[in-house]
């Protein structure tokens, strides 16, 4: 089809009938199924983060999340609706695992959550950051690294 402008990311159709046709075909689910998936598949993912825990600067950083950008967003809007600011995941050591609940496309076309993206992306560009899902913080939790180990990744 035809590429189309769109200045909100809740404007956008999510949805495609090769890949829904595609899916089908896989078998994953049933078919009574298959609509739960396909609305599942549609939802849009938070922008989480880690700040990396063995550089001097993690602690500092998250006081400046906490601190700083935390209250910023409190009090932020777009376009007249307010905004859930960033938050500890509760499971991740020394709150320096984060979920936002705005998706990275929206955070990153934001005027009013500039700061904050130029923030990460500085912050990830010079490795005190690290952008992934929360499902993949998971997993190096139960490895029990220890400083004479080395991990390939």
């Amino acid at each position: 089809g035809e590429r189309q402008s769109y200045k909100r990311f809740e404007d956008l159709r999510r949805d495609n009938d090769n890949f829904r046709k595609y899916y089908m075909a896989q078998k994953i689910v049933s078919d009574e199924e298959f609509p739960e998936l396909m609305e599942s598949m549609r939802s849009v993912l938070p922008t989480n983060f880690r700040i990396t825990g063995s550089r001097q600067q993690a602690i500092d950083i998250r006081e400046q999340i906490i601190n700083e950008f935390v209250p910023y967003i409190k009090e932020t809007s777009i376009e007249g609706a307010e905004i859930e600011p960033p938050h500890p995941l509760e499971w991740y050591p020394n709150n320096f695992g984060w979920q936002f609940m705005i998706p990275r496309v929206a955070l990153k076309k934001s005027k009013e959550l500039s700061k904050f993206h130029s923030f990460l992306v500085t912050e990830t560009e010079v490795g005190n950051i690290s952008r992934q899902e929360a499902v993949s913080m998971v997993p190096p939790l139960f490895l029990d690294v220890q400083p004479s180990h080395y991990v390939l990744d």
